[in-house]
């Protein structure tokens, strides 16, 4: 109730603004620190550079559910004048259903730093073509977090993984696929490795009988687990790997150094993005087809997708990866956060094996066949 009150505020507010001021309406799906982002950074930010304009940044929720919310505004306002919101951040399963029903502008042809995109991301997401109609806020991205004082040379392959494991039983450690999507993350990229053409998987098309390929991947998977443990929740395996209690997990990259900025974790922790790839996702701006306001929003996100905003916003103030190609950020970093952030992954090991979730039947099959063959 407490989001729609401040939404419907929002929508009194439009209407109260004398014409000769704007007012920008940021919505976002996510947790709140990318509300606080728009209100405290960019939002002051683009005022400055706009005078006249201002920005009203709305919280919609965190997960999936976030983005449910905002799709459920458009759609309820598609036959309307305009819409309350200007500029949306959602999750990738909401951009293709929202791309599909005509409720996002097609809008990054009339943004300069559409160019600074050559990510899969930016034109698929999960199987659903979105090119023109999105551009990552940033990416986020799982990796192996590794104790170096007690891990001298970490796995760098699944395979090689699955042989550590093997010599060090109960010292990796993941979430399974309940108790956070870094444990998702980590079982998509098993299947990736183990389980056939990786490609397939993330562009599709859908074949129902490829997941009978994965059952091979999945047996090993099973076996696997007899020698790992299986953490509470994302933090949960963050935590363990602080205490010690393993040596090496699945881990977003943003939550690792975030805890590690706060001192939760020691600095003899380390990263590695192990081959073939595992999965990440975006959050994306996009623009409603509705919205009163379209040359402010594709503004507000050429500003927000700029490589000095990226750098000082996305990379120092919240150690989420770019949405643009991170090689548009040389220079403007320091090198300290430069290191900070791309020292264990290099931009090019993020190139090669940086990968996008499965589309989302195949993503459906993965959660159900790891229920059916691994979890029991």
């Amino acid at each position: 109730m407490r989001i729609l009150t401040v939404v419907c505020s929002t929508a009194a507010l439009m209407v109260a603004t004398p014409l000769s001021a704007q007012t920008l309406n940021v919505a976002t799906a996510g947790d709140q620190n990318m509300v606080d982002y728009v209100k405290d950074y960019l939002g002051p930010m683009f005022e400055k550079s706009h005078p006249g304009v201002k920005v009203v940044s709305v919280g919609t929720g965190a997960g999936d559910s976030g983005s449910q919310k905002i799709y459920e505004k458009l759609g309820a306002q598609k036959t309307a004048a305009s819409s309350d919101f200007d500029v949306v951040v959602i999750h990738q399963k909401a951009a293709g259903t929202m791309v599909k029903e005509g409720l996002l502008a097609k809008y990054t042809d009339k943004v300069d730093t559409a160019k600074l995109v050559t990510s899969e991301t930016a034109r698929n997401s999960l199987g659903a073509d979105v090119s023109g109609f999105v551009l990552p806020m940033f990416q986020s991205q799982t990796a192996l977090a590794y104790n170096a004082d007690l891990v001298k040379s970490p796995p760098g392959t699944y395979a090689e993984l699955r042989e550590w494991a093997k010599k060090n039983p109960k010292q990796f450690g993941y979430n399974g696929i309940k108790g956070g999507m870094s444990g998702v993350a980590f079982v998509a990229g098993w299947v990736y490795a183990f389980g056939g053409d990786a490609d397939q998987l993330i562009k599709g098309p859908y074949d129902p009988s490829v997941k009978a390929s994965w059952d091979g991947a999945l047996a090993d998977l099973k076996d696997f687990n007899k020698n790992v443990v299986i953490t509470p929740g994302n933090a949960g395996t963050l935590d363990m790997l602080n205490r010690g209690e393993i040596a090496i997990g699945p881990v977003w990259v943003d939550m690792f150094y975030s805890w590690q900025a706060d001192g939760k974790l020691p600095p003899n922790m380390k990263l590695k993005l192990a081959a073939p790839g595992m999965p990440g996702q975006p959050m994306y701006y996009a623009v409603p087809e509705k919205t009163a306001h379209r040359k402010l929003a594709e503004e507000f996100i050429a500003l927000a997708t700029s490589p000095q905003v990226q750098a000082d916003g996305i990379v120092k103030k919240f150690n989420w990866y770019p949405g643009i190609d991170a090689k548009n950020l040389e220079g403007k970093l320091d090198q300290a956060a430069w290191n900070k952030l791309f020292s264990d992954i290099t931009p090019t090991d993020l190139s090669k094996n940086a990968k996008a979730f499965p589309i989302a039947p195949y993503f459906n099959d993965i959660l159900e066949s790891y229920e059916k063959k691994v979890a029991n």
